[in-house]
């Protein structure tokens, strides 16, 4: 067939059809807006958990006595240490405090930071700031959720902490950590350790945990196994694992996600459904007469695919944009309560725009083989039928 003739005739296919496929185009559009916006979120967030945990410790073992906490003996570093492949041990204290008025809390983390790596962490963490300022007077670095939350009840430069002795520790606000920390940061206090035992109640040779480094992946599992024969009660968690509870709990929190889909489903099936629907009524017979015209079969599924083709990618390409606005631009409001509401703290956290390949190829594959297939079947299956009986 002349080439010039089929394109002509699909455009005026398109502007006589143009009502339906505008109809089809917008509700496209909703469920690639609803898809695309999930899958940004979720995207977003594993990269912010990704680049929080690198500077996260490898391994942190805590001491448990019949399924509860207990503190952690500080001299167990020594042994830890000795351990051949083991680069930092670090003690940490840390405790939930509460704030009264409100029922609110904060993650307290005491940090060694006159321990090597605790030192070389808290220079990533204060930036450019003169790190000699930090220890001239107690002084703490602040997630963004806990800061809001004391200058909203006029806490702006510093907090007089209650210690479980009835004295008053007023602690200076130095710094925010960094605003892509938010994640998991987003209710955090760090301070020295020393202070941090003041403010919790922990004797000078206690800690709440121990953090380790291992520089070779590949030695993950031996050394943790060696470090768990220490004691009894000592409980090792790795870096890994962590990850993957953040991730378990933000791509499946709560139930809403399985109605979000459910409603994307079925929404996409109505519109699978009207497809299919109009090959066998209003488009059978314009296809009987094309073939008795002498249009091949090819020819047939060829502007039936064009012109469904078409339509899928405006519908893409207007709801992966739309979705990109909506997430990234205006941080997904609704949506984001859904994924990071519910928290301890508000969480002020940015959705870093990660525009990866896969994802992008995700939504077009899960839309577009489902409706492309949804319309060139049923004409296969009437351009293969005799002319004179398609046009009945």
């Amino acid at each position: 067939m002349n080439s010039n003739a089929f394109w002509h005739f699909l455009t005026l296919q398109l502007f006589k059809e143009r009502s339906r496929h505008l109809s089809v185009i917008v509700i496209s559009v909703m469920i690639l807006f609803l898809l695309s916006s999930t899958l940004f979120i979720s995207s977003s967030i594993r990269f912010s958990l990704e680049e929080t945990l690198k500077v996260q410790p490898d391994f942190v073992m805590s001491r448990t006595q019949g399924g509860t906490a207990v503190p952690t003996p500080v001299s167990w570093s020594d042994e830890i240490l000795d351990i051949h492949g083991i680069s930092n041990v670090t003690p940490r204290v840390f405790g939930r405090y509460f704030f009264e008025p409100k029922k609110k809390s904060f993650l307290v983390v005491g940090v060694d930071f006159f321990e090597e790596q605790g030192h070389e962490n808290l220079q990533k963490l204060i930036d450019k700031t003169d790190i000699k300022a930090f220890f001239n007077g107690s002084n703490m670095l602040v997630g963004q959720g806990v800061k809001d939350y004391l200058q909203a009840h006029f806490y702006k430069d510093s907090y007089n902490f209650l210690t479980p002795k009835g004295a008053f520790e007023n602690v200076h606000i130095f710094k925010e950590l960094p605003s892509q920390s938010n994640l998991i940061a987003n209710d955090i206090m760090v301070m020295p350790i020393d202070l941090a035992r003041k403010i919790l109640g922990y004797d000078e040779d206690e800690a709440t945990d121990i953090t380790v480094d291992v520089p070779n992946p590949d030695e993950w599992y031996m050394l943790s196994v060696k470090i768990s024969a220490l004691h009894d009660d000592l409980q090792v968690i790795n870096k890994c694992d962590v990850e993957l509870s953040y991730e378990n709990l933000y791509n499946y929190k709560g139930g809403f996600f399985l109605i979000l889909f459910l409603i994307l489903l079925g929404t996409f099936a109505l519109i699978l459904y009207q497809r299919y629907s109009m090959v066998y009524s209003s488009e059978r017979r314009q296809i009987g007469l094309l073939r008795a015209l002498g249009w091949s079969i090819n020819d047939v599924l060829k502007l039936k695919f064009m012109e469904t083709l078409l339509v899928v990618l405006i519908s893409f390409v207007i709801g992966v944009c739309i979705a990109y606005m909506y997430v990234f631009v205006l941080g997904a409001p609704l949506l984001k309560e859904i994924f990071l509401g519910g928290q301890n703290l508000n969480n002020t956290l940015t959705f870093v725009p990660v525009l990866d390949l896969s994802v992008l190829t995700s939504i077009f594959l899960l839309y577009a083989l489902p409706f492309i297939a949804a319309v060139l079947i049923p004409v296969w299956r009437v351009s293969v039928t005799d002319p004179k009986e398609a046009m009945l």
